[in-house]
Protein backbone atom coordinates (compact mmCIF):
# COMPACT_ATOMS: atom_id res chain seq x y z
CA UNK A 1 0.00 0.00 0.00
CA UNK A 2 1.41 3.37 -1.03
CA UNK A 3 2.32 5.66 1.83
CA UNK A 4 0.71 9.05 2.30
CA UNK A 5 2.78 12.13 1.50
CA UNK A 6 3.18 13.10 5.16
CA UNK A 7 4.40 9.62 6.03
CA UNK A 8 7.03 9.91 3.32
CA UNK A 9 8.07 13.33 4.62
CA UNK A 10 8.41 12.03 8.15
CA UNK A 11 10.65 9.16 7.01
CA UNK A 12 12.85 11.34 4.81
CA UNK A 13 13.30 13.96 7.53
CA UNK A 14 14.18 11.24 10.05
CA UNK A 15 16.75 9.84 7.60
CA UNK A 16 18.46 13.25 7.52
CA UNK A 17 19.02 13.25 3.74
CA UNK A 18 18.39 16.82 2.53
CA UNK A 19 18.78 15.98 -1.17
CA UNK A 20 16.20 13.18 -1.19
CA UNK A 21 13.85 15.30 0.94
CA UNK A 22 14.11 18.24 -1.45
CA UNK A 23 13.57 15.97 -4.47
CA UNK A 24 10.46 14.51 -2.88
CA UNK A 25 9.03 17.93 -2.03
CA UNK A 26 9.64 19.04 -5.63
CA UNK A 27 7.69 16.01 -6.86
CA UNK A 28 4.55 16.84 -4.87
CA UNK A 29 1.64 18.32 -6.84
CA UNK A 30 0.46 21.89 -6.10
CA UNK A 31 -1.34 22.12 -2.77
CA UNK A 32 -0.02 18.81 -1.47
CA UNK A 33 2.94 20.37 0.35
CA UNK A 34 0.78 22.33 2.78
CA UNK A 35 -1.43 19.30 3.40
CA UNK A 36 1.52 16.99 4.05
CA UNK A 37 3.17 19.42 6.47
CA UNK A 38 -0.07 20.07 8.37
CA UNK A 39 -0.48 16.34 9.08
CA UNK A 40 2.94 16.04 10.69
CA UNK A 41 3.53 16.42 14.42
CA UNK A 42 5.21 19.68 15.43
CA UNK A 43 8.60 18.06 15.99
CA UNK A 44 8.44 16.36 12.58
CA UNK A 45 7.59 19.67 10.88
CA UNK A 46 10.68 21.21 12.44
CA UNK A 47 12.65 18.14 11.39
CA UNK A 48 11.72 18.78 7.77
CA UNK A 49 12.78 22.43 7.94
CA UNK A 50 16.06 21.82 9.73
CA UNK A 51 17.03 18.95 7.42
CA UNK A 52 16.70 21.18 4.36
CA UNK A 53 19.21 23.87 3.48
CA UNK A 54 18.01 27.43 4.20
CA UNK A 55 17.41 28.02 0.48
CA UNK A 56 15.37 24.82 0.09
CA UNK A 57 13.49 25.53 3.33
CA UNK A 58 12.62 28.96 1.94
CA UNK A 59 11.22 27.30 -1.19
CA UNK A 60 9.07 25.14 1.09
CA UNK A 61 7.85 28.21 3.03
CA UNK A 62 6.72 29.78 -0.23
CA UNK A 63 4.46 26.80 -0.90
CA UNK A 64 2.36 27.17 2.26
CA UNK A 65 0.15 29.88 3.76
CA UNK A 66 1.69 32.78 5.69
CA UNK A 67 -0.02 31.69 8.91
CA UNK A 68 1.28 28.14 8.56
CA UNK A 69 4.76 29.45 7.66
CA UNK A 70 4.77 31.82 10.64
CA UNK A 71 3.91 28.95 12.99
CA UNK A 72 6.86 26.91 11.70
CA UNK A 73 9.32 29.81 11.77
CA UNK A 74 8.32 30.78 15.31
CA UNK A 75 9.22 27.31 16.55
CA UNK A 76 12.78 27.51 15.17
CA UNK A 77 15.78 29.04 16.93
CA UNK A 78 16.17 32.67 15.84
CA UNK A 79 19.39 32.02 13.88
CA UNK A 80 17.84 29.19 11.87
CA UNK A 81 14.69 31.21 11.24
CA UNK A 82 16.70 34.25 10.10
CA UNK A 83 18.75 32.13 7.69
CA UNK A 84 15.57 30.79 6.06
CA UNK A 85 13.77 34.14 5.89
CA UNK A 86 16.86 35.77 4.39
CA UNK A 87 16.37 33.50 1.35
CA UNK A 88 12.81 34.74 0.73
CA UNK A 89 11.88 37.67 -1.49
CA UNK A 90 11.42 40.80 0.57
CA UNK A 91 7.64 41.01 0.19
CA UNK A 92 7.12 37.36 1.16
CA UNK A 93 9.56 37.79 4.03
CA UNK A 94 7.50 40.73 5.30
CA UNK A 95 4.28 38.68 4.97
CA UNK A 96 5.64 35.88 7.15
CA UNK A 97 7.10 38.26 9.73
CA UNK A 98 3.82 40.16 9.80
CA UNK A 99 1.94 36.95 10.62
CA UNK A 100 4.21 36.33 13.63
CA UNK A 101 3.87 37.89 17.06
CA UNK A 102 5.73 41.20 17.36
CA UNK A 103 8.12 39.79 19.97
CA UNK A 104 9.08 36.72 17.97
CA UNK A 105 9.35 38.67 14.72
CA UNK A 106 11.79 41.09 16.34
CA UNK A 107 13.85 38.19 17.72
CA UNK A 108 14.24 36.78 14.21
CA UNK A 109 14.98 40.18 12.65
CA UNK A 110 17.65 40.83 15.27
CA UNK A 111 19.45 37.68 14.10
CA UNK A 112 19.65 38.98 10.51
CA UNK A 113 22.56 40.99 9.12
CA UNK A 114 22.17 44.69 9.95
CA UNK A 115 21.25 45.82 6.40
CA UNK A 116 18.64 43.08 5.89
CA UNK A 117 17.24 43.67 9.39
CA UNK A 118 16.74 47.38 8.70
CA UNK A 119 14.99 46.58 5.43
CA UNK A 120 12.72 44.01 7.09
CA UNK A 121 11.72 46.46 9.83
CA UNK A 122 10.93 49.10 7.21
CA UNK A 123 8.69 46.71 5.26
CA UNK A 124 6.72 45.32 8.20
CA UNK A 125 6.06 48.88 9.38
CA UNK A 126 3.66 49.26 6.43
CA UNK A 127 0.07 48.10 6.57
CA UNK A 128 -0.17 44.80 4.62
CA UNK A 129 -2.64 46.14 2.03
CA UNK A 130 -0.82 49.25 0.83
CA UNK A 131 1.85 49.48 -1.87
CA UNK A 132 4.67 49.63 0.68
CA UNK A 133 3.46 46.44 2.33
CA UNK A 134 3.16 44.62 -1.00
CA UNK A 135 6.29 45.83 -2.75
CA UNK A 136 9.50 43.92 -3.39
CA UNK A 137 12.84 45.60 -2.90
CA UNK A 138 14.56 43.23 -5.33
CA UNK A 139 14.85 45.37 -8.45
CA UNK A 140 17.40 46.67 -10.92
CA UNK A 141 18.30 50.25 -10.03
CA UNK A 142 20.87 52.41 -11.85
CA UNK A 143 21.87 56.05 -11.85
CA UNK A 144 20.99 58.29 -14.78
CA UNK A 145 24.66 59.30 -15.08
CA UNK A 146 25.87 55.72 -15.64
CA UNK A 147 26.78 54.62 -19.15
CA UNK A 148 25.27 51.65 -20.97
CA UNK A 149 28.65 49.88 -20.69
CA UNK A 150 28.75 50.38 -16.91
CA UNK A 151 25.23 49.02 -16.50
CA UNK A 152 25.91 45.92 -18.61
CA UNK A 153 29.11 45.26 -16.68
CA UNK A 154 27.16 45.50 -13.41
CA UNK A 155 24.62 42.98 -14.71
CA UNK A 156 27.40 40.56 -15.63
CA UNK A 157 29.21 40.99 -12.33
CA UNK A 158 26.11 40.40 -10.21
CA UNK A 159 24.47 37.73 -12.33
CA UNK A 160 23.86 35.41 -9.36
CA UNK A 161 22.26 38.17 -7.30
CA UNK A 162 20.00 39.24 -10.16
CA UNK A 163 19.08 35.69 -11.25
CA UNK A 164 15.74 35.70 -9.38
CA UNK A 165 14.82 39.31 -10.20
CA UNK A 166 12.16 40.27 -12.72
CA UNK A 167 14.44 42.02 -15.21
CA UNK A 168 12.20 43.17 -18.03
CA UNK A 169 12.83 46.69 -16.79
CA UNK A 170 15.39 48.55 -14.72
CA UNK A 171 14.63 51.74 -12.81
CA UNK A 172 16.70 54.88 -13.16
CA UNK A 173 17.27 57.26 -10.28
CA UNK A 174 18.98 60.59 -9.80
CA UNK A 175 21.96 61.19 -7.54
CA UNK A 176 19.46 61.84 -4.70
CA UNK A 177 17.68 58.51 -5.29
CA UNK A 178 14.58 60.01 -6.93
CA UNK A 179 12.89 57.99 -9.66
CA UNK A 180 13.50 59.68 -13.03
CA UNK A 181 12.99 56.93 -15.60
CA UNK A 182 12.50 53.33 -16.64
CA UNK A 183 15.04 51.44 -18.71
CA UNK A 184 14.03 48.69 -21.11
CA UNK A 185 16.56 45.89 -21.50
CA UNK A 186 16.08 46.06 -25.26
CA UNK A 187 17.14 49.72 -25.30
CA UNK A 188 20.09 49.02 -23.02
CA UNK A 189 21.51 46.21 -25.16
CA UNK A 190 21.27 48.26 -28.37
CA UNK A 191 22.64 51.53 -26.95
CA UNK A 192 26.24 52.66 -27.65
CA UNK A 193 28.42 51.72 -24.68
CA UNK A 194 29.46 55.31 -23.87
CA UNK A 195 25.92 56.71 -23.93
CA UNK A 196 24.46 57.72 -20.55
CA UNK A 197 21.36 55.93 -19.31
CA UNK A 198 19.54 59.23 -18.77
CA UNK A 199 19.66 59.86 -22.54
CA UNK A 200 17.72 56.80 -23.65
CA UNK A 201 15.54 55.89 -20.64
CA UNK A 202 11.76 56.37 -20.64
CA UNK A 203 11.46 59.58 -18.65
CA UNK A 204 8.66 60.53 -16.24
CA UNK A 205 7.41 56.97 -15.63
CA UNK A 206 4.14 56.21 -13.89
CA UNK A 207 4.60 55.23 -10.26
CA UNK A 208 2.58 54.66 -7.08
CA UNK A 209 3.12 56.10 -3.63
CA UNK A 210 4.07 53.75 -0.82
CA UNK A 211 0.81 54.54 1.02
CA UNK A 212 -1.43 53.72 -1.98
CA UNK A 213 -4.24 51.40 -0.77
CA UNK A 214 -5.02 48.05 -2.36
CA UNK A 215 -8.21 49.30 -4.02
CA UNK A 216 -6.30 52.05 -5.82
CA UNK A 217 -3.61 49.57 -6.86
CA UNK A 218 -6.32 47.38 -8.36
CA UNK A 219 -7.60 50.35 -10.36
CA UNK A 220 -4.06 51.25 -11.45
CA UNK A 221 -3.38 47.81 -12.89
CA UNK A 222 -6.84 47.71 -14.48
CA UNK A 223 -5.97 50.90 -16.37
CA UNK A 224 -2.41 49.97 -17.29
CA UNK A 225 -1.14 46.69 -18.74
CA UNK A 226 1.99 46.72 -16.56
CA UNK A 227 3.53 43.69 -14.87
CA UNK A 228 4.77 45.96 -12.09
CA UNK A 229 4.97 49.57 -10.98
CA UNK A 230 7.71 51.44 -9.12
CA UNK A 231 6.88 52.49 -5.56
CA UNK A 232 8.09 55.89 -4.33
CA UNK A 233 7.80 57.92 -1.15
CA UNK A 234 6.55 61.49 -0.75
CA UNK A 235 9.88 62.81 -2.08
CA UNK A 236 9.72 60.52 -5.15
CA UNK A 237 12.58 58.37 -3.87
CA UNK A 238 12.47 54.85 -5.27
CA UNK A 239 11.61 52.27 -2.59
CA UNK A 240 10.67 49.14 -4.49
CA UNK A 241 8.33 47.68 -7.08
CA UNK A 242 4.83 46.27 -6.65
CA UNK A 243 3.97 43.46 -9.05
CA UNK A 244 0.58 42.81 -10.62
CA UNK A 245 0.47 39.21 -9.39
CA UNK A 246 1.12 40.34 -5.80
CA UNK A 247 -1.79 42.77 -6.02
CA UNK A 248 -4.05 40.03 -7.39
CA UNK A 249 -2.97 37.70 -4.59
CA UNK A 250 -3.67 40.41 -1.99
CA UNK A 251 -7.13 40.97 -3.46
CA UNK A 252 -7.87 37.25 -3.21
CA UNK A 253 -6.59 37.21 0.39
CA UNK A 254 -8.82 40.16 1.25
CA UNK A 255 -11.85 38.41 -0.21
CA UNK A 256 -11.02 35.30 1.84
CA UNK A 257 -10.58 37.42 4.97
CA UNK A 258 -13.90 39.20 4.42
CA UNK A 259 -15.64 35.87 3.96
CA UNK A 260 -14.15 34.46 7.18
CA UNK A 261 -15.17 37.58 9.10
CA UNK A 262 -18.70 37.37 7.73
CA UNK A 263 -18.85 33.81 9.07
CA UNK A 264 -17.61 34.80 12.53
CA UNK A 265 -13.90 33.92 12.21
CA UNK A 266 -12.67 37.25 13.56
CA UNK A 267 -9.26 36.53 15.10
CA UNK A 268 -7.44 36.15 11.79
CA UNK A 269 -6.95 33.09 9.65
CA UNK A 270 -7.75 29.83 11.43
CA UNK A 271 -6.24 26.44 10.68
CA UNK A 272 -7.08 23.21 12.46
CA UNK A 273 -3.40 22.72 13.21
CA UNK A 274 -3.61 25.64 15.66
CA UNK A 275 -4.04 24.98 19.40
CA UNK A 276 -7.59 23.89 20.24
CA UNK A 277 -8.02 26.35 23.12
CA UNK A 278 -6.91 29.26 20.93
CA UNK A 279 -9.43 28.34 18.23
CA UNK A 280 -12.18 27.85 20.82
CA UNK A 281 -11.47 31.21 22.47
CA UNK A 282 -11.51 33.06 19.16
CA UNK A 283 -14.83 31.53 18.13
CA UNK A 284 -16.47 32.05 21.52
CA UNK A 285 -15.63 35.75 21.42
CA UNK A 286 -17.97 36.00 18.44
CA UNK A 287 -20.56 33.41 19.42
CA UNK A 288 -21.06 34.94 22.88
CA UNK A 289 -22.03 38.26 21.32
CA UNK A 290 -24.34 36.53 18.87
CA UNK A 291 -26.20 34.63 21.56
CA UNK A 292 -26.97 37.93 23.31
CA UNK A 293 -28.22 39.43 20.04
CA UNK A 294 -30.45 36.40 19.45
CA UNK A 295 -31.88 36.67 22.95
CA UNK A 296 -32.77 40.30 22.18
CA UNK A 297 -34.56 39.25 19.01
CA UNK A 298 -36.39 36.38 20.73
CA UNK A 299 -37.54 38.70 23.53
CA UNK A 300 -39.95 40.31 21.06
CA UNK A 301 -41.80 37.01 20.82
CA UNK A 302 -42.17 36.91 24.60
CA UNK A 303 -44.01 40.25 24.48
CA UNK A 304 -46.67 38.70 22.27
CA UNK A 305 -46.91 35.27 23.89
CA UNK A 306 -50.70 35.39 24.22
CA UNK A 307 -51.14 36.33 20.55
CA UNK A 308 -48.92 33.47 19.47
CA UNK A 309 -50.84 31.01 21.64
CA UNK A 310 -54.15 32.22 20.19
CA UNK A 311 -52.97 32.02 16.55
CA UNK A 312 -50.46 29.19 16.50
CA UNK A 313 -50.22 29.32 12.69
CA UNK A 314 -48.13 32.48 13.04
CA UNK A 315 -45.26 30.39 14.39
CA UNK A 316 -44.89 28.76 10.97
CA UNK A 317 -44.35 32.10 9.24
CA UNK A 318 -41.99 33.78 11.72
CA UNK A 319 -38.82 32.00 10.50
CA UNK A 320 -39.86 32.46 6.86
CA UNK A 321 -40.21 36.22 7.21
CA UNK A 322 -37.01 36.43 9.25
CA UNK A 323 -35.01 34.41 6.73
CA UNK A 324 -36.37 36.10 3.57
CA UNK A 325 -35.84 39.57 5.01
CA UNK A 326 -32.32 38.58 6.03
CA UNK A 327 -31.62 37.49 2.44
CA UNK A 328 -32.87 40.82 1.08
CA UNK A 329 -30.74 42.71 3.57
CA UNK A 330 -27.68 40.62 2.75
CA UNK A 331 -28.04 41.49 -0.92
CA UNK A 332 -28.10 45.20 -0.10
CA UNK A 333 -25.18 44.80 2.30
CA UNK A 334 -23.11 42.98 -0.33
CA UNK A 335 -23.65 45.77 -2.87
CA UNK A 336 -22.70 48.50 -0.37
CA UNK A 337 -19.60 46.63 0.81
CA UNK A 338 -18.50 46.09 -2.78
CA UNK A 339 -19.10 49.71 -3.77
CA UNK A 340 -17.12 50.88 -0.74
CA UNK A 341 -14.24 48.61 -1.77
CA UNK A 342 -14.33 49.98 -5.33
CA UNK A 343 -14.54 53.58 -4.16
CA UNK A 344 -17.92 54.06 -5.89
CA UNK A 345 -19.66 55.32 -2.76
CA UNK A 346 -18.51 57.33 0.25
CA UNK A 347 -19.48 56.70 3.87
CA UNK A 348 -21.41 59.98 4.17
CA UNK A 349 -23.70 59.22 1.20
CA UNK A 350 -26.32 57.55 3.37
CA UNK A 351 -29.31 59.34 1.84
CA UNK A 352 -28.30 58.49 -1.72
CA UNK A 353 -27.77 54.82 -0.86
CA UNK A 354 -30.99 54.60 1.15
CA UNK A 355 -33.16 56.10 -1.61
CA UNK A 356 -31.68 53.67 -4.11
CA UNK A 357 -32.27 50.69 -1.80
CA UNK A 358 -35.74 51.59 -0.57
CA UNK A 359 -37.02 51.78 -4.16
CA UNK A 360 -35.87 48.20 -4.74
CA UNK A 361 -37.11 47.17 -1.29
CA UNK A 362 -40.62 48.51 -1.93
CA UNK A 363 -40.96 46.55 -5.17
CA UNK A 364 -39.49 43.33 -3.79
CA UNK A 365 -41.39 43.74 -0.52
CA UNK A 366 -44.74 43.99 -2.30
CA UNK A 367 -43.94 41.00 -4.53
CA UNK A 368 -42.66 38.79 -1.69
CA UNK A 369 -45.44 39.95 0.63
CA UNK A 370 -48.01 39.09 -2.00
CA UNK A 371 -46.59 35.62 -2.49
CA UNK A 372 -46.50 34.78 1.22
CA UNK A 373 -49.97 36.28 1.69
CA UNK A 374 -51.39 33.92 -0.92
CA UNK A 375 -49.73 30.98 0.83
CA UNK A 376 -51.17 31.97 4.22
CA UNK A 377 -54.63 32.57 2.79
CA UNK A 378 -54.64 29.24 0.89
CA UNK A 379 -53.35 27.27 3.89
CA UNK A 380 -55.88 28.42 6.52
CA UNK A 381 -58.55 29.82 4.21
CA UNK A 382 -58.30 33.09 6.14
CA UNK A 383 -57.57 36.24 4.08
CA UNK A 384 -56.71 38.19 7.24
CA UNK A 385 -53.88 35.79 8.04
CA UNK A 386 -52.54 36.35 4.53
CA UNK A 387 -52.88 40.13 4.97
CA UNK A 388 -51.00 40.12 8.29
CA UNK A 389 -48.05 38.06 7.15
CA UNK A 390 -47.96 39.73 3.72
CA UNK A 391 -47.82 43.22 5.22
CA UNK A 392 -45.17 42.10 7.71
CA UNK A 393 -43.04 40.64 4.91
CA UNK A 394 -43.33 43.79 2.78
CA UNK A 395 -42.41 46.15 5.62
CA UNK A 396 -39.59 43.99 6.93
CA UNK A 397 -38.08 43.69 3.45
CA UNK A 398 -37.93 47.48 3.29
CA UNK A 399 -36.35 47.62 6.75
CA UNK A 400 -33.84 44.93 5.75
CA UNK A 401 -32.61 46.66 2.60
CA UNK A 402 -32.39 49.95 4.48
CA UNK A 403 -30.23 48.39 7.19
CA UNK A 404 -28.19 46.29 4.77
CA UNK A 405 -27.52 49.23 2.47
CA UNK A 406 -26.59 51.85 5.05
CA UNK A 407 -24.93 50.04 7.98
CA UNK A 408 -21.71 49.25 6.01
CA UNK A 409 -21.38 52.97 5.25
CA UNK A 410 -21.90 53.93 8.89
CA UNK A 411 -19.34 51.38 10.06
CA UNK A 412 -16.84 52.51 7.43
CA UNK A 413 -17.31 56.10 8.56
CA UNK A 414 -16.58 54.99 12.14
CA UNK A 415 -13.37 53.26 10.95
CA UNK A 416 -14.85 49.82 11.66
CA UNK A 417 -14.77 46.82 9.35
CA UNK A 418 -18.12 46.55 7.48
CA UNK A 419 -17.55 42.87 6.75
CA UNK A 420 -17.21 42.11 10.45
CA UNK A 421 -20.17 43.83 12.09
CA UNK A 422 -22.79 44.41 9.37
CA UNK A 423 -24.09 40.84 9.42
CA UNK A 424 -24.97 40.57 13.13
CA UNK A 425 -26.57 44.03 13.13
CA UNK A 426 -28.62 43.17 10.07
CA UNK A 427 -29.73 39.81 11.48
CA UNK A 428 -30.72 41.21 14.87
CA UNK A 429 -32.68 44.18 13.51
CA UNK A 430 -34.52 42.23 10.81
CA UNK A 431 -35.43 39.45 13.26
CA UNK A 432 -36.72 41.91 15.86
CA UNK A 433 -38.67 43.96 13.32
CA UNK A 434 -40.02 40.90 11.54
CA UNK A 435 -41.29 39.32 14.75
CA UNK A 436 -42.71 42.67 15.88
CA UNK A 437 -44.55 43.30 12.60
CA UNK A 438 -46.09 39.83 12.43
CA UNK A 439 -47.15 39.63 16.06
CA UNK A 440 -48.06 43.31 16.32
CA UNK A 441 -50.37 43.18 13.29
CA UNK A 442 -51.78 39.88 14.50
CA UNK A 443 -52.58 41.40 17.90
CA UNK A 444 -54.50 44.23 16.20
CA UNK A 445 -56.46 41.71 14.12
CA UNK A 446 -56.69 39.00 16.77
CA UNK A 447 -60.45 38.54 16.62
CA UNK A 448 -60.27 38.07 12.85
CA UNK A 449 -57.45 35.53 13.08
CA UNK A 450 -58.73 33.23 15.83
CA UNK A 451 -59.21 29.74 14.57
CA UNK A 452 -56.31 30.01 12.12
Amino acid sequence: MEKESWEQLEELAAAGDPQRLEEYLMSLPPGETGLALSRLAAEDQLGVLTTLSPADAADLIEEISNVQAAGLIEALPADNAAAILDELESNHQADVLGAMSAEQAEAVISAMPAEEAAEARALIAYAPNVAGGLMSTELLEFRDAQTAHEVIEDLRRRVEQYADYQVQYAYVVSAEGRLVGVLRMHDLLLAPGERRVGEFMIAHPLSVRDDTPLTDLESFFDRHAFLGAPVVDAQDKLLGVVHRDDVEEALADRADSDYLKSQGIVGGEELRTMPTLLRSRRRLAWLSINILLNVMAASVIALFEETLQAVIALAVFLPIISDMSGCSGSQAMAVSTRELALGLVRPHELWRVWTKEISVGMINGVVLGGLIAVVGWAWKQNPYLGLVIGAAMALNTMVAVSIGGTVPLVLKGLKQDPALASGPILTTVTDMCGFFFVLGFATLALDLLKGS
